[in-house]
């Protein structure tokens, strides 16, 4: 059966959120949003394109830092209001230049850094 991005459940506002994996490793790299036209261009070019709530424009990972997002594979969850983009992701993924966004642990109460910029 083809794909169509319409048939996905987005919010009120068109956007469906997106975590970004690593495709060897299972890490998790990012979490982001889509709309219809973000699905189409990502699976279109192989190169993770999401929108930009703050800029309101589409958003190609690695454009201006070359820390690019090739896509693997696109998943859709179960209620198809959530993807995960299983993705080969060259140099870091936070624009704090860590590996993840996901690099503060909640550990016996407190805030702990777990990573550490990789430049």
């Amino acid at each position: 059966m083809p794909f169509d991005p319409a048939t996905l459940k987005y919010d009120a506002n068109g956007l469906i959120p997106v975590i970004a994996q690593a495709a060897a490793g299972g890490e998790v790299l990012m979490m982001a949003w889509m709309n219809a036209e973000a699905v189409a261009r990502t699976l279109e070019t192989g190169r993770v394109t999401y929108w930009s709530r703050s800029r309101q424009a589409f958003w190609v990972k690695g454009e201006t830092s070359g820390h690019v997002q090739r896509l693997v594979e696109l998943r859709v969850d179960c209620d198809r209001d959530c993807l995960l983009a299983l993705v080969e992701q060259e140099g870091p993924a936070c624009h704090t230049n860590r590996r993840s966004c996901f690099f503060t642990a909640i550990r016996d109460g407190e805030e702990v850094e777990i990573l550490k910029p990789m430049v």
